[in-house]
Formats: C-alpha cells, sequence, structure tokens
C-alpha cells in the first residue's frame, strides 16, 4: 500500500532545498559581515590614517622616529615577543597538564587560567606592583639575589606574560582533547620513546594552535596598558612602553602625533601577524601532506 505525500505546510522552496539552513542566505549574511567589520574595525583605523595624513612628511618621521619613541618601539615589541614566547612554551605545558592528567583541584586550576580575562588590567598591575617590588612578598627575596623585577622592563614581560597565558592554553587544549590518541599508541608499541613519540606525532598536531595562541598573545600584549604602567615605572628610555606614550601625546593634545606612532605600531604588528598566519598556514599544509 502506497500513501500520498504530505505536502508542506509553511516551508519555502528554497528551505526544502536546504534545509539545513537556520540563517539568511550568503547575500544578506556577507552585506551583513561587511557592514559590521567597516563600522567597528574599518572606519576606526581609516580614521587614524587619515588624522596621520594632516601631517607633512617631515612632522611623520620626526614623530615616529624620536629617540625615546624608538626605545618605546624597542620595549613593546621585544618584550611582547618574550612574553608570547614564554606563553608558548610553559601555556602549552599547562594545556598539557588539564587535558591529559586528572588531579586534585583540576577544574580550579583550569578556571584560574582565565582569571586574567577577568581581571581588570589595572588591578592586575597593581597586584604584581605589589607582589614584586622591592618590598613585597615575592620581590623581597628577589631582591636578595640581586634581580629586580618591579620599575624594570623585566617587569613589562612579567606583565604580559601574564595577560597573554590564557590565549595560548584555551587555543592549545581543544587540538589537544581532540587529538588521537592512537597514534601515540601505536608509535609507543613501534619502539619510539615518549620523547620521540611527542616530537614526531604531537607536536605537529599542536603546532599550528601553537602559532595562533602565539599571535593572539603578542597581539594582546603589543596594546596592553593598565597592567604595565605601574609595573613599569614608566622611566624614559627604560621602561617606557609605546601605549603611555601615545596617551601621554593625546594628553598634550598632539592628536597628529599620536596617531602616527599609533599608525606605525599598527603597521609593525599586521606584518608581524601576517607572517606568523603564513607560517601557520604552511604548518597545516605540510601536514596535510603527510
Amino acid at each position: 500500500m502506497t500513501f500520498p505525500a504530505q505536502p508542506s505546510i509553511g516551508v519555502s522552496k528554497s528551505a526544502r532545498r536546504s534545509p539545513g539552513r537556520v540563517i539568511p542566505g550568503f547575500g544578506i549574511s556577507l552585506g551583513f559581515t561587511i557592514f559590521y567589520l567597516a563600522l567597528i574595525v574599518l572606519i576606526p583605523l581609516s580614521a587614524v590614517f587619515l588624522k596621520t595624513f594632516t601631517m607633512t612628511w617631515d612632522a611623520f618621521w620626526a614623530a615616529v622616529t624620536s629617540e625615546r619613541v624608538m626605545a618605546s618601539y624597542r620595549l613593546s615589541f621585544g618584550a611582547s615577543l618574550i612574553a608570547a614566547f614564554i606563553n608558548v612554551i610553559f601555556g602549552g605545558i599547562v594545556a598539557w597538564v588539564l587535558v591529559r592528567y586528572q588531579f586534585p583541584g583540576k577544574r580550579f586550576i583550569d578556571a584560574l587560567v582565565d582569571l586574567p580575562f577577568a581581571l581588570p588590567t589595572a588591578v592586575a598591575g597593581i597586584t604584581l606592583t605589589a607582589l614584586y617590588s622591592h618590598n613585597g612578598w615575592i620581590g623581597q627575596y628577589l631582591a636578595s639575589l640581586g634581580i629586580k623585577v618591579a620599575f624594570t622592563p623585566l617587569g613589562v614581560v612579567l606583565a604580559l606574560t601574564f595577560i597573554g597565558l590564557p590565549f595560548v592554553v584555551r587555543t592549545v587544549q581543544p587540538v589537544l582533547e581532540e587529538a588521537e590518541r592512537e597514534l601515540e599508541e601505536a608509535a609507543a608499541s613501534l619502539g619510539a620513546s615518549p620523547l620521540q613519540t611527542f616530537i614526531r606525532v604531537v607536536l605537529p598536531t599542536i603546532v599550528p594552535a601553537l602559532l595562533t595562541g602565539f599571535a593572539l598573545a603578542f597581539a594582546r600584549a603589543t596594546g596592553e596598558y593598565g597592567s604595565v604602567i605601574f609595573i613599569a615605572g614608566n622611566l624614559p628610555m627604560v621602561s617606557e612602553i609605546t601605549p603611555l606614550f601615545i596617551i601621554t601625546k593625546l594628553e598634550q593634545y598632539d592628536y597628529a602625533g599620536a596617531t602616527a606612532i599609533a599608525v606605525v605600531m599598527l603597521i609593525i604588528s599586521f606584518i608581524l601577524l601576517l607572517t606568523i598566519n603564513l607560517l601557520q598556514a604552511w604548518t597545516r599544509k605540510r601536514a596535510g601532506k603527510k
């Protein structure tokens, strides 16, 4: 016995053709995406460039290459790179421990990783300064060893490492959770040592995630302000970061000078992030061929 096909009530032809579609079509979605990105990203960045173009070339060059500004570039980008590298190493270890081991207090430590996200940056800066100053709980013992953290470039690296850790952990953690344990077991059964298994089986899988976490941590660190100004000490030519120099220019109503420095930071950051993304794409392509 055959039954007549039931008519679809209230369902358009386009919906019957694409039963899984729950959002508007490509045209509307793309238009909204471009409009949103233009409103949030492109228009503000364009305003920065337009304000900078009001300067003459000589004035622009003088503003972005003065001795103090160059020193702030070296500190901001150098400290950001060092902090990102530190987070790649130790953030990867933290992600590995959280995924591969069970131990008391695991949920607490997992939640603690996100603390830099929730904690106001100014509070983080004040806390780090109190802990690592010469009379702080930790700083007093480091001072006895001749190590000064607060009000030095080392303090800047410490603050940037603190705020960048979650980006690496939360990027690597889901990749490790989805990794196939059977490949590691097969490598071990074929006589590979734990170190060889990690280098040849696990590491190629998580390298793209590590590069992504590095890029996110670096990008976050280059623009950090609140957690750094307290522990840096803001000594000219020593511990003065570029974002602080931009704020100083704004307080002096030198808007063109501030946007000029911001444009230089934007261009350098974009080049570094583009390089990292290209390296990440190359790594994924190479892993796919294998």
